[in-house]
């Protein structure tokens, strides 16, 4: 396939999308997490069972979740 000079080196259009999509979704991923880590108790690991460590970080993300929900976007003019 031959390419034009502009075009030698670069990356296709269909790579930078899909780079964006999936930095889009790791960002989000991180942060939850640092939502989480706001958490005293999942941050210090203070329960010491990994059921009571599930349980917590469950909980608190249920609670994230409904306030997330209850929360009304600021409307702009």
């Amino acid at each position: 396939m031959y390419l034009s000079r502009q075009h030698a080196g670069r990356r296709p259009d269909s790579h930078q999308r899909s780079a964006r999509e999936v930095y889009k979704r790791r960002n989000l991923v991180e942060r939850c997490f640092n939502r989480l880590k706001q958490w005293r108790g999942i941050a210090t690991r203070y329960n010491k069972t990994a059921q009571s460590y599930e349980a917590a970080v469950t909980l608190a993300s249920l609670l994230m979740w409904a306030w997330h929900l209850t929360t009304e976007p600021e409307l702009v003019a």
